[in-house]
Formats: C-alpha cells, structure tokens, sequence
C-alpha cells in the first residue's frame, strides 16, 4: 500500500499507476511529469482533437497509454487519477473513482508533491472571481525587479506541474489559481495566499455559487506567512477568519481607503503599506503612486495593492514594488484602449468574462456604450444593469444569451436602448461596431465588456478582443 500522505517528489513512484484525466496543457504536463519520475502513466480523454492527438503521440513514445474519446470505466489498476482543471467536481469518473477508494489529485496536489526538497520554491497564490491574471503579472514583475527568478504560472503561462519542474528552478512562483484547480487540494502549502474578490461565477461548473466560494476558499487552507483579503468585500474577509492556517500566519488587508494596522491601502495619491513594517503601528511605509499603475482604474489599483501586501509578505523592499509595478505591461484585453475616433473611445474587456469584471469596468468610465452577450454561465444580470444604468447611454447585445440580457434591459431599465445583432459568424463583431458606433458622441466610451464567456461565438476571450479591435479600425480608422 502506498502511503499518499507522505508521497513526494523523491518518493518511489514505480508502484502508482496513474491515470491522468484530460489531455490538455495541463493534462500533458502532468501525464509527462509523471512518467519522468517513473509512474506508470495512462491518459484518458473524451476528445478527439487535433491538439489531443498531437500531445498523445508525445507521450506514447514517452511510455504513456493514450485513449482518445474515451467513455468508459476508469482503467484497472489505477491506484492515482490526476484530473485536469476541466473536470467538474460532480463528474461521474469522480464518483466512480470515490467509490474504488482511488486516491484523487487535481494539477496543483500533484504540483505540490512534484516540488523538489532540494530548493523548493515558495508559493505566492492570487485567487478571486477577477483580476488574477493583472495580479499575478503584477506579482512577478515586482519580484523580477526584486532580482528574483518569479515566472507567473499556474492558470496563466507555463502549467504548474512545468514550474515545478524545470531543472532551472524558480525563486518564487507567482501562482494564477483558477476555482477549478482547487478541488482536491490536500497538502498544499503557499507561502501567502489572496483572494481578490467573490461574485458569482462558474455557477454550472460547481453547481451553485456556494460551492464555487467553498472552493475558492481552499487556497487560504496551510498559508504560511500572509492570509490576504480585500477589505471592501467581506466574503474574502470570512475565508480568511474561518482559513486552516499554519500557526502564526497573519491576516493582512488591502483597501482603496485609508488603511488601517495590518492593511495596505492608499494614502492622498500614493499606495502605502502599514503591514510589514516594525512600527506600524505609527507609521506607513510609501511603496509608490497611484500614478504608477497603469491603467489607474479602481479595480486595477485594487490588483496593484494585492500584489503589493504579496511582494511584502515575501520581504520584497518599497522601492522594488514601485518600480516593479511602473515597468508593468497590462496584459491584452484587459482595459485596453482600441483607439479614439471622432472623440469616442474604443475600448477592449473582452476579459470581463462575467458580471462582476464587467461591473468593475463600467464603473470606470462615464457615457458608455456596452457591448455585451455571449455565454452567459448562469448569471443574473439584473444588479449589474441597476447599478450601471445612469452612466449607460446603449447597450448592443451579441450571443447565445443576448436574449436574456435584453429581457433585463426591458425590466430594469426600459429608457436604455438595446440592439440585438443576431448574426454569429466571422463578420458579426463588424456590426456590432457599426451599431455602437451610430450611439455614440464625442467624449463617450465604447465598452467592449461581455460579462460572459465567448466560446458560443469565438475561440477564446482573445480571439473576441481581436475581432472587436478589429472591427473598430476596419468601421472607425478612416473615419
């Protein structure tokens, strides 16, 4: 019998037969991790893409089982099944494994287990319904200007199970979680740990919003040095009360407000820390200026002061925060400006893939012509329209859900005109640009902010960004 509560990277792993479920770039990374240590590798996937194909041929001649579109049993003799970020908690395969009492693992139980003893790397975890992907980049460009070797992995670049293994081994690993690679973590251990903000969200995924906040918990549970929270929302603040966490862990806030002891927030026009310093009691310590953040919006000073309280928990010094976070280049399709054209702003959250992100972005601007629709994942939309109304001049509505949004529209503010674009294919964003555009004046916004996911009509979130920017210069740019 294997003991797994005591099973690591210099373990004998000759006698785990693995079954690794999905074959995607997480899914590959672990099959291939695992077969480096010596298990005995089998991979299923209900797919038969291109994609899987290519990643299965690798791993066969590496020693692996491969069955593409597979809907049968898990395959005798697993004694492990490792599961892909995709894989829902209530799955069948799941049930199934529960009940032959195999020992289950998501990406991230197998990343901690695969860390080497040598030199392992501390882990600083950022979690939340948005922002985690601005945070972690944010993260690691303040420790790389710390002189630290800080890669941001995880849900964002390189999968985990990869960091830990690259035989040049990081500092510090500034680590995207995403709720779907947080069921069954057991060991697990970080550094510090944030939780951005909670709304709802992947409510199909986790079978309701109570479960998904559960989940999103779990990365507070063994944090070492600092249990991270947001100040304006509550929900963060509970996980942190209610967290596991190793003896002397501390509690540390960051706030758009004054900040109080054990907080980091912000101070006239500058972002200031009274958490990790010897007299905080009676003095904050300048880490740099709101100027230096880039864009300035409310939600993204809000990811800046996280990464700020995480950088500082890790011993980072004031002056690599600032200039860690003024050498930062925003990701694409966050906030991103397309263009100006006859005085109307153009810009880019195809990102905002739920109401909460798409809340945050209209709040930053005035006069906004909403682009919105796609997937709608279970959302209600009813408080978003509400609290967004008065600074709302139309709305153009695209997608499988645009339906919904529009019955919305009718019901909390009828005065607000909607288009519906019924078109799906290539061109449709074309006149979904075209129909903003006739809304709009000089000195409005058009605001690319869907609240929903974008597979219904698009690749990815980016591949919708792209069509909108675009469409923008193909309808606007000679204008």
């Amino acid at each position: 019998m294997i003991d797994w509560s005591r099973h690591h990277r210099q373990s004998d792993w000759t006698k785990v037969n693995a079954c690794v479920v999905g074959l995607g770039v997480a899914g590959f990374a672990a099959a291939d991790a695992l077969i480096e240590v010596g298990a005995q590798v089998t991979v299923i996937d209900n797919g038969n893409g291109e994609k899987q194909k290519e990643h299965g041929t690798v791993l066969e001649i590496l020693g692996a089982k491969i069955y593409l579109d597979y809907k049968g049993e898990i395959p005798n003799n697993t004694n492990l099944l490792v599961l892909s970020p995709g894989v829902r908690p209530s799955s069948e395969i799941i049930n199934e494994a529960q009940q032959k009492n195999i020992e289950i693992w998501g990406e991230f139980e197998l990343a901690w287990r695969l860390r080497t003893l040598d030199f392992p790397a501390p882990w600083l975890c950022i979690t939340g319904t948005n922002g985690k992907t601005t945070t972690s980049m944010m993260l690691s460009s303040i420790l790389t200007a710390a002189g630290l070797r800080a890669p941001a992995v995880g849900n964002i670049g390189d999968s985990l199970v990869s960091a830990v293994m690259d035989p040049i081994p990081a500092d510090v690993l500034a680590i995207e979680v995403g709720a779907p690679q947080l069921p069954f973590v057991k060991s697990m251990s970080p550094h510090s740990a944030v939780v951005l903000n909670m709304a709802p969200d992947h409510i199909d995924f986790f079978n309701g919003y109570e479960n998904y906040a559960k989940t999103k918990a779990k990365v507070y549970s063994h944090v070492q040095k600092s249990a991270i929270y947001n100040v304006q929302d509550v929900a963060t603040e509970k996980m942190v009360e209610d967290a596991d966490v190793v003896e002397g862990a501390r509690a540390i806030g960051f706030t758009l407000g004054l900040p109080g002891l054990s907080m980091i927030g912000v101070v006239e026009d500058f972002i200031v820390d009274r958490a990790f310093l010897e007299e905080r009691k009676t003095h904050a310590q300048e880490l740099c200026a709101v100027e230096d953040i880039q864009p300035n919006a409310p939600h993204n000073i809000a990811n800046a002061l996280a990464a700020a309280a995480l950088a500082r928990s890790y011993g980072v010094e004031a002056a690599h925060v600032r200039d860690g976070l003024r050498s930062f280049v925003p990701a694409p399709h966050r906030i991103a400006t397309v263009g100006q054209f006859k005085g109307v702003t153009y810009i880019d959250d195809s990102k905002a893939t739920n109401c909460h992100a798409a809340q945050m972005s209209l709040k930053a601007y005035e006069n906004v012509i909403w682009i919105a629709g796609g997937q709608a994942k279970g959302q209600d939309f009813a408080e978003l329209i509400k609290q967004n109304s008065k600074n709302m001049k139309a709305a153009v509505l695209l997608g499988q859900d645009k339906e919904l949004i529009a019955e919305t529209f009718k019901m909390i503010a009828p005065n607000i005109p909607v288009k519906i674009i019924e078109r799906t294919d290539d061109n449709a964003m074309t006149d979904v640009v075209i129909a903003a555009s006739e809304f709009a004046q000089s000195g409005d916004t058009v605001l690319l902010a869907p609240g929903c996911a974008s597979w219904d009509m698009f690749k990815d979130y980016r591949a919708r960004g792209n069509a909108f920017a675009e469409a923008v210069i193909k309808t606007q740019g000679g204008k």
